[in-house]
């Protein structure tokens, strides 16, 4: 358990608590999705404790295929002060369907894949205008509008 302090941690703390690269948690400052909280004189990023709770949000929410873009309108909710679990529902809503759709034309992909298979010539005959015969056959017709 992390025993809050309130002295601030610098970036290579936060990046050994969170084992998150400084690079990224530059990046992620740059995007708006963290806020150092000052810096050191020789010029170090300082982060208050917080910063371990956003990144741990960040992290899950990309493993749930977030966009950073979406993640920074969820942490924006939150830092109104407001609970942004409604964002995050109708967001993770989003996702399903594109997930559902996208479930849709890989089973489309397999048929036509498993058509052109069942159908393999291993040594087709060869067509002066075709690279490989097998797999420009059915597309024929859409060669004679070129």
């Amino acid at each position: 358990m992390l025993i809050q302090d309130s002295k601030p941690l610098l970036i290579g703390q936060v990046t050994a608590l969170s084992g998150i690269p400084i690079r990224t948690i530059r990046y992620y400052e740059s995007l708006g999705l963290l806020q150092s909280v000052g810096r050191t004189e020789g010029g170090f990023r300082q982060f208050s404790h917080d910063v371990l709770t956003r990144l741990s949000f960040i992290k899950r929410a990309q493993s749930l295929g977030l966009s950073l873009e979406e993640i920074g309108e969820i942490l924006n909710v939150h830092d109104r002060g407001e609970l942004p679990c409604g964002e995050v529902k109708e967001k993770l809503e989003e996702k399903v369907i594109q997930i559902d759709r996208q479930v849709k034309q890989l089973l489309t992909l397999r048929a036509e894949l498993n058509g052109l298979l069942s159908g393999w010539e291993d040594f087709p005959a060869q067509h002066e205008d075709t690279i490989c015969p097998n797999i420009q056959k059915e597309n024929s017709a859409l060669h004679k509008d070129w």
